[in-house]
């Protein structure tokens, strides 16, 4: 059974790697441990480099923490502005002693209600929690739940992101 170390507390993430990494290689066994990080990137991260920086630094945080673990996984969610409005959207990074992949995560435009409160610096959860009325929803459905009345929420926006990064992975001929 191989050890993933997800860089993070929160059960979306951690379920977003269970799901991409099962999705990948159905015929391996996996055993995931959460482990607590801080990047040196905001609390909200506001650009797309930003947001790859967290992931990455998350991972290699947790590769020098947990070294004899067999993946260590990076998952950071962003915000960025597009002419006018706020798009926002995760990046996966995924090592192992060898290799490093990268996947993003579609992205989706947020309401301004909500955006107007990130761009004053309030992290995107504690903004959807103000607007909509709930109680933590970045550890369970996140914006994207919210919005779309779940038929995505934040693991399912995150899953590809992991499957995306695990690609080098399944073929490591190849990269």
């Amino acid at each position: 059974m191989k050890t993933i170390i997800v860089a993070s507390t929160n059960p979306v993430k951690l379920t977003a790697a269970v799901e991409g990494f099962d999705a990948m290689f159905p015929d391996e066994e996996f055993r995931v441990q959460p482990a607590k990080t801080v990047p040196s990137i905001s609390v909200q991260p506001m650009s797309d480099a930003e947001t790859l920086q967290g992931a990455n630094e998350r991972a290699h945080l947790v590769q020098q923490a947990y070294p004899d673990a067999d993946y260590w996984v990076g998952i950071e969610g962003g915000a960025e502005e597009y002419q006018g409005q706020l798009g926002t959207f995760a990046w996966v990074v995924v090592l192992d002693r060898e290799r490093m992949g990268k996947g993003r995560s579609g992205e989706f435009f947020i309401p301004e209600k909500v955006a107007a409160l990130v761009r004053q610096g309030v992290e995107l959860g504690e903004a959807d929690d103000r607007v909509f009325g709930c109680n933590n929803s970045k550890q369970q459905n996140g914006a994207i739940g919210l919005l779309t009345g779940d038929a995505v929420d934040r693991a399912g926006l995150y899953v590809p992101a992991v499957i995306f990064a695990l690609i080098p992975f399944k073929n490591p001929e190849l990269y």
